[in-house]
């Protein structure tokens, strides 16, 4: 082979390898988009849980949870090991789901403290949700207003 056709080959390489590094998700860590809505539901949806709030979680894509955590911001950020509001754990195999309520019972999911239940949310406090699937892992802050 001639200089040129080496010097072409490297060419391509390297345009490939800059192709794949900024224009492909291949090494970038991948994480759960979250978002949150309070919407006011019929009343004998809200009689289910009369001091929660009707607050809804929702993902961009359908994701087999493993884990739900939820704690108090300005606790969780002085003191990664303080006790959340609300956790969940999956004891098996849990259901793939898009979206659930705070508070709510989670086919597949279990409370990590045996008969714990969820704790009242308060407005004007920051709150994180973390969410696990997996491999994958996603945060998402929120104040209820």
């Amino acid at each position: 082979m001639t200089k040129k056709n080496w010097f072409l080959i490297g060419t391509a390489i390297v345009l490939l390898l800059v192709y794949v590094c900024f224009f492909t998700r291949w090494f970038q860590p991948q994480t759960i988009k979250i978002f949150h809505t309070i919407r006011n539901l019929h009343p004998r949806v809200t009689r289910r849980s009369e001091g929660m709030p009707n607050l809804i979680f929702g993902f961009n894509q359908r994701l087999k949870v493993t884990e739900i955590e939820l704690f108090n911001l300005a606790d969780f950020q002085t003191n990664s090991k303080t006790l959340p509001l609300w956790h969940l754990v999956s004891n098996s195999n849990s259901i793939p789901i898009k979206s659930f309520f705070y508070g709510q019972r989670i086919r597949g999911l279990k409370p990590f403290v045996p008969g714990a239940r969820p704790q009242s949310l308060t407005t004007n406090v920051a709150y994180r949700l973390i969410v696990e699937a997996g491999k994958l892992k996603g945060e998402h802050d929120f104040e209820l207003k």
